[in-house]
């Protein structure tokens, strides 16, 4: 707990120096240009209090009504719009400051200008800031949304926001002193007229959402360090930190209660399961585009009352997700006449998983007629405590989930569980159980996914570093044993060659091999696969191999492999640059 509490504080700090606190500082200096010498210490001191408020109890307030996800950056907008306003207008700012006594404090005619006043500026910042909570908060934020703010969670928020607030203490105090200088040479009330242009200024740039741009266009500028656009990233997604993260989170309720329950009762028999209640569904929350629905509108539990709901968290570019659609699709096209439903939650693992187009198109490719939403903030998805993707949670038509599946298998089970809720339902007379198969893993020694990235490669036998870098490449790989050869740039989430002649070269053991990639404004280039040193043969080549050749185009998972069974050879992926690789998954 004492690491973690350590590894929050700097995160803090390093928070502070991102662009994301740009839209802050001129709210931070302007109000700790004036009043006492305290007022400073007092407005950080607000703000840390606001902000881990805004991390750790807004969550609750979120989960409770249904807050919409951008309310905190909507709430900051009009804090720096009335904080605008009011340094344009030192009359108005007169005029307010008997009922703001408690808030703010901006002129050099008004009283109260010290540490009390200096609190309820911080509080209000807090609240511009909270956006800024990097991966950290957010697994503390969601932790606190799905099973209440532990002394444990609010402890690692009090020390981000130490961090954060020691660093804005330091912005505070040197703005002091220059604006002071500043305004010994200024005439009436020019800084603050300033200030307050700059601080509307702000507020029209993230209502047009122009900050996010501007942070989005430097994390993609491969020529700047990326200490430089987020000193917190690779802290933050280092494996110390992770581990300790999920150690603040409860094991998956709905899980844990059908395992108890299980331990108490048997199956009545296969086609009447016993199910236990294992507690209320949560809704939908915090979802972006909806697909497969009338118009786009968004589906609720609430509306879909009556109906036996089977949620299904997956992926697109997830292979054991896409194993399952065949089941999934069987039992739609089986069932929904009968009051079934299935929701398709696409919880994204990587960053072009959350555009809605891509998401699109793997629908219609993929042949998803059920609905399906966007969770590209993990709401729903922490609000279901989940851990997995695929992972199913059966819904009766009370609204209470009845039946768990995570992973691939036990589908005799699960469809076994929708007959017997809809029977519960009131439906009297069912079809025949699908026919409709999933498609499975070969065999349990397949080689074991692995990323490229640097925070969650396995297997590589020189480790992949920051940054872009030559590697050697290897002759004789080991079993299960990964390699780049060439000129390589890796990011945070992939590796994408940096000059021609680059290749992944390994040793694996399956019937089948997937990589996810991409291909730089989606440009048709061609990745080559060589197996045993040879062009990969037609009739040993992935769906989407041609000619020994796969063309990326399109931000997804490709089939390179498929054998007959799992076998054992060395493959080599020649890919050029302007082609980024993510995952390579075995089955």
């Amino acid at each position: 707990m004492v690491l973690l509490m350590l590894f929050a504080l700097l995160a803090g700090a390093g928070t502070a120096i991102t662009p994301c606190v740009l839209p802050v500082l001129p709210a931070l200096l302007s109000a700790s240009a004036t009043g006492g010498r305290r007022r400073p210490l007092g407005i950080v001191l607000g703000l840390a209090v606001t902000f881990t408020i805004a991390i750790v109890a807004l969550a609750q307030l979120v989960k409770g009504v249904g807050l919409a996800s951008g309310a905190a950056r909507t709430l900051a907008i009009v804090v720096l719009f009335a904080f605008g306003i009011v340094l344009l207008i030192p009359e108005l700012a007169a005029r307010l400051q008997a009922p703001l006594s408690r808030l703010a404090r901006f002129g050099p005619r008004t009283r109260g200008t010290g540490f009390w006043s200096g609190l309820g500026v911080g509080g209000a910042l807090g609240f511009v800031c909270a956006p800024c909570a990097g991966p950290i908060l957010a697994a503390v934020t969601s932790v606190s949304a799905s099973s209440g703010a532990s002394a444990r969670i609010v402890i690692v928020a009090i020390s981000y926001a130490a961090g954060l607030s020691a660093v804005m203490l330091l912005y505070a105090l040197g703005g002091r002193a220059v604006i002071e200088r500043i305004r010994r040479r200024a005439r009436g009330h020019v800084v603050e007229r300033t200030l307050g242009a700059v601080l509307l200024l702000t507020a029209v740039l993230m209502t047009t959402n122009l900050d996010v741009r501007f942070e989005e266009a430097l994390a993609k500028d491969a020529s700047l360090p990326a200490v430089l656009v987020d000193p917190t990233r690779s802290l933050e997604n280092s494996s110390a930190v992770q581990k300790r993260l999920a150690s603040l989170r409860p094991a998956n309720g709905f899980a844990r209660r059908q395992q108890l329950a299980a331990t108490r009762t048997q199956l009545a028999a296969e086609h009447a399961p016993s199910l236990p209640n294992l507690g209320g569904a949560p809704d939908f929350v915090h979802t972006q585009r909806w697909f497969n629905t009338p118009g786009g509108t968004p589906l609720s539990l609430a509306r879909l009352r009556g109906h036996v709901v089977l949620v299904d968290f997956w992926t697109y570019t997830c292979i054991n997700c896409l194993r399952t659609l065949p089941f999934l699709k069987g039992l739609y096209a089986t069932y929904h006449r009968y009051g079934f439903e299935i929701v398709g939650v696409e919880t994204p693992e990587f960053a072009f998983e959350q555009e809605a187009g891509n998401v699109s198109q793997a629908v219609h490719s993929d042949g998803i007629r059920y609905p399906v939403v966007q969770d590209n903030v993990y709401g729903t998805w922490n609000a279901y405590q989940n851990q997995y993707w695929p992972a199913e949670y059966l819904v009766d038509a009370h609204g209470q989930v009845r039946h768990v599946q995570f992973g691939e298998g036990d589908y005799d089970k699960t469809e076994a569980a929708v007959r017997a809720l809809l029977v519960e339902a009131g439906v009297q007379h069912l079809p025949p159980p699908t026919t409709a198969h999933a498609m499975t893993p070969s065999s349990g020694l397949e080689t074991p996914e692995t990323y490229l990235d640097p925070q969650r490669q396995q297997g590589f036998a020189v480790p992949l570093q920051p940054g872009t870098h030559s590697y050697p490449g290897l002759t004789n790989p080991m079993l299960n044993e990964f390699a780049l050869s060439g000129k390589w740039t890796v990011g945070g989430e992939s590796a994408t060659p940096a000059s021609a002649g680059a290749s992944i070269e390994s040793r694996f053991q399956a019937a089948h091999v997937y990589l996810v990639m991409t291909s730089a404004g989606n440009t048709p280039r061609a990745v080559h696969v060589l197996l045993d040193g040879q062009p990969i043969a037609q009739s040993a080549a992935g769906g989407d191999v041609r000619g020994g050749a796969v063309t990326v185009e399109g931000q997804r998972l490709y089939s390179l492999v498929s054998l007959p069974s799992a076998q054992r050879h060395d493959l080599v992926v020649q890919i050029p640059p302007g082609v980024s690789a993510y995952d390579f998954t075995f089955g």
